[in-house]
């Protein structure tokens, strides 16, 4: 029994779809478009036809159905989805109330052997049968069963009930949305030494869940956000094992836009297994330009409430954030080498140490980005430069305020360098500098910026002033 369980779950868990011609596109939000086409042969008249070899979840709701070769005359009156798939319990529980077999084996060799005959009366909590006039709990050896219940089926089903008149054979072709199978770009970044230049790999990596196999597939990858209502309550499975197969010489995907999204196609056929990780490479650009930012925002966004500002007593103000962050900055433009919709994904960055190896320096995310945009990446926090943010002074009135902030930037590196420093005044929406020991840059309503050069081993320091008032 137990070896007939594991011919069941192989055929079930090995599942592949066979088509005269198949197209996968994939979206980054775990969903698949499954265009399949078959030649069947259908008969005259009302016919039922199963259609197996479909991904385990499938949404049945997304089904649709056309037959190429006469679609005036052949069309679908009804469909089913049968996904009541075999498994051990379920078979056991076909069987309360009907005879099964025990086998025992025993013996030094486990030569000698023992069928118990009997009545299943439960399956919960282990067997338990009713044999002649004894009930025997969790007994032990192996079931036998005498054919296989109705109602349950080896692999996901859709049925339908056409209506043909056109009989012969037909080339249909199906279309289904499956959840289970997803997409990412993954992003490899090399500086160089003195990080004024990066080389920039991209991968692709497919993660199929979706219970099938889609063997020498048309691949297509959607990039975008697209909007969708719900989530269908799909099948699971018990257990997977994951391969990953990295093709590392793989052909450029072409991208296109289409709609409001990009679509990467691969330039050839591949085949993506179930519980498969597959990358496949879709851009090599070397030695764009990049620059190297420290950025300093010592107040990290905090907001200044109501019952803070009120408050005059010239030692106000929380202790401030001491980190300076590293970030990489890079222009997606042509002029830069680059200049391609770059999917989003993860970046993760390298760099050669003395001993010209590869050491990890950092990791961040990118949303969707058109060409020529700009990227930035955060990369981790400066270890030999550190901020300083202290609020020196507080005036108020009936309809205004005012305060002062002094902010220190020391560099322990043994070259200069240059920080932006990032202000954020959130008090109300009329303010002014009024007081200042360096150039600043507005950039938007609420947020001004300090670019200020601090030579190695030495501090500088940033004071101002800022009125705020309101109507």
């Amino acid at each position: 029994m137990r070896k007939i369980f594991l011919l069941l779950y192989s055929i079930i868990l090995g599942s592949c779809i066979y088509s005269q011609e198949l197209e996968l596109t994939i979206y980054n939000q775990n969903l698949g478009l499954v265009k399949d086409k078959r030649k069947i042969e259908i008969g005259k008249g009302e016919q039922k036809i199963e259609f197996t070899d479909i991904a385990a979840q499938i949404d049945p709701t997304s089904v649709h159905f056309k037959s190429l070769t006469a679609p005036d005359k052949c069309y679908v009156l009804e469909q089913n989805f049968e996904y009541d798939l075999i498994n051990r319990e379920k078979l056991l529980q076909k069987y309360i109330g009907q005879e099964i077999e025990l086998e025992r084996r025993f013996g030094k060799d486990n030569e000698k052997k023992e069928v118990v005959k009997g009545i299943l009366l439960s399956t919960s909590g282990g067997l338990t049968i009713k044999s002649g006039e004894k009930i025997l709990v969790n007994p032990s050896g192996e079931i036998s069963l005498s054919k296989l219940p109705e109602g349950l089926i080896l692999k996901p089903t859709l049925t339908w009930l056409l209506q043909n008149d056109f009989p012969g054979e037909h080339k249909i072709e199906v279309n289904y949305l499956t959840n289970g199978i997803n997409w990412t770009a993954d992003y490899v970044i090399v500086t160089d030494k003195k990080d004024k230049n990066i080389d920039l790999t991209g991968w692709i990596t497919i993660d199929n869940k979706s219970g099938a196999t889609y063997k020498n597939a048309k691949l297509k990858l959607i990039a975008g956000d697209i909007n969708r209502i719900t989530q269908y309550d799909t099948l699971k499975k018990d257990f997977y094992e994951t391969k990953i197969t990295a093709l590392a010489q793989a052909p450029q995907f072409e991208e296109k836009t289409f709609f409001e999204y990009h679509m990467y196609t691969l330039q050839r056929k591949t085949t993506i297994r179930d519980n498969e990780t597959k990358q496949i490479e879709f851009i090599s650009k070397s030695d764009i330009p990049v620059k190297k930012l420290y950025i300093y925002d010592g107040s990290k966004l905090k907001f200044y409430g109501y019952q803070e500002w009120i408050r005059t007593d010239k030692n106000y103000g929380s202790q401030s954030n001491k980190k300076v962050a590293i970030m990489f900055e890079f222009k997606n433009s042509k002029e830069n080498n680059l200049g391609l919709p770059l999917p989003k994904g993860r970046i993760r960055v390298y760099k050669e140490d003395t001993d010209n190896l590869l050491e990890f320096i950092g990791e961040d995310s990118i949303e969707h980005t058109p060409k020529d945009e700009e990227i930035r990446i955060y990369l981790g926090d400066a270890f030999d430069i550190i901020g300083d943010r202290k609020q020196i002074d507080f005036r108020s009135g009936n309809d205004w305020c005012e305060e002062s902030f002094k902010i220190a930037i020391r560099n322990h590196k043994e070259e200069q360098v240059e920080v932006c420093v990032i202000e954020k005044l959130y008090r109300w929406k009329n303010w002014k500098i009024i007081n200042k020991s360096h150039d600043y840059e507005k950039k938007d309503s609420r947020t001004i910026e300090f670019k200020i050069t601090v030579d190695k081993n030495s501090e500088t320091v940033i004071t101002y002033t800022v009125k705020y008032w309101w109507d």
